[in-house]
């Protein structure tokens, strides 16, 4: 019976490039495991068969050959022949594997040696903890030193970690000998996985501590002390090595993550670096001019001059007066924005005043803004009549 195309089994047309090939492999691999296929033996020689069409085209030499001479370039005399045996390419003899088991170890982890690069002190490793703050603008402005703290696993102080009553040590596991992960076969596999007995630790306690069960680790909180660096921003992520939980019987502990928050402040907005803050200020000040103070992120006041006929939305800006900026001595810059705010609540007299005023003045010299929008909005409705 003739072989099948190599093209044709992983599906990919034959100009296809390499990671065509590759992406079209590991789906096809994955589908024909013989893992996912127990007992099928039409997987299982489909999962050969891909295997070794991926052996020669992920290859440019062999892919060359076969692309000029088809299968008989790897048959016994054949041109590709060299180091890559009949039937089943580079697995013969046990070698050639490239990078099949670097594909596989990403794929399914323990099989095909992913689990063997790991030692029982990988397995034992603590959590790593999450631990949500909430600091106000001054503060992310200004750092700050907290103290936190924090529920976690602690080791034993009763057996120093071990998880052995005293006097007695744990002793290395029979059943993978010290290793933490035992070897099976499975059909043309070998794999590899977390030893039952010991639960990947190497070893295994006839006596366990009475106060924490052989664990090595007890439950408690404990406090810390966290520097919050200045200019730090909402979502900054600060990671304390080591101050995870406690790894079991005696293993590194994980880290400590600290997610920060910045509280909305009820005068500034932050954008980034710089500090935007509306300012209402009244009509006789934007008329006529005059100074303002406003307040500054640092605690302190910034003076500010208002030239006469400010409009609202017209925007000051004070350099130098906004965030601190993360691991650095600038600053950003804080913006005023004028909110001019309309008289309420008038008097009598107040009122004749405006209406003197308004009697006194012309639209277009005193509201210009006013007078153009209405004059175009005039414009428009006699191009409507027309």
């Amino acid at each position: 019976m003739a072989k099948e195309d190599y093209y044709s089994l992983l599906g990919v047309e034959r100009g296809a490039d390499a990671d065509a090939i590759k992406k079209a492999y590991r789906k096809l691999a994955m589908k024909y495991h013989p893992d996912r296929n127990p007992d099928d033996a039409a997987a299982e020689k489909r999962f050969k068969d891909i295997n070794e069409a991926y052996e020669v085209l992920k290859d440019d030499q062999k892919r060359a050959a076969y692309d000029r001479f088809g299968h008989a370039a790897f048959e016994q005399g054949g041109p590709g022949a060299g180091g890559f045996g009949p039937g089943f390419g580079g697995f013969a003899g046990g070698g050639g594997f490239g990078g099949f088991a670097d594909i596989f170890d990403e794929m399914f982890g323990d099989f095909m040696g992913g689990g063997a690069r790991r030692g029982p002190t990988a397995e034992r490793r603590g959590s790593d903890l999450r631990y949500n703050m909430e600091i106000t603008l001054e503060e992310a402005y200004e750092g700050k030193k907290a103290s936190i703290r924090v529920p976690t696993a602690v080791p034993c102080e009763a057996c120093n970690g071990s998880g052995a009553e005293g006097g007695s040590a744990p002793v290395t596991c029979g059943t993978c000998h010290g290793h933490g992960r035992v070897r099976s076969q499975s059909g043309f596999f070998t794999v590899e996985r977390t030893c039952p007995s010991c639960q990947g630790t190497g070893q295994v306690i006839k006596t366990p501590c009475r106060q924490c069960g052989g664990a090595g680790r007890v439950q408690k909180d404990k406090t810390l002390s966290v520097t919050i660096p200045a200019g730090v921003e909402d979502g900054t992520r600060i990671r304390l090595g080591g101050e995870g939980e406690a790894g079991l019987r005696g293993a590194p502990p994980g880290d400590l993550y600290i997610f920060l928050a910045v509280a909305p402040h009820r005068l500034f907005h932050r954008e980034g670096a710089n500090i935007q803050c509306r300012v209402p200020i009244p009509m006789t000040t934007a008329a006529l001019g005059g100074n303002i103070e406003v307040p500054t992120v640092d605690g302190g006041r910034a003076r500010i001059a208002i030239p006469s006929g400010t409009q609202t939305g017209h925007q000051f800006r004070l350099r130098g007066k906004g965030m601190s900026v993360l691991r650095s001595t600038a600053r950003g810059d804080m913006f005023v924005h004028a909110m001019v705010e309309t008289p309420v609540k008038l008097t009598k007299r107040q009122k004749e005043l405006l209406k003197e005023f308004e009697s006194e003045s012309t639209e277009a010299e005193q509201s210009p803004e006013s007078h153009g929008f209405f004059a175009k909005v005039r414009e428009l409705w006699e191009d409507l009549k027309e």
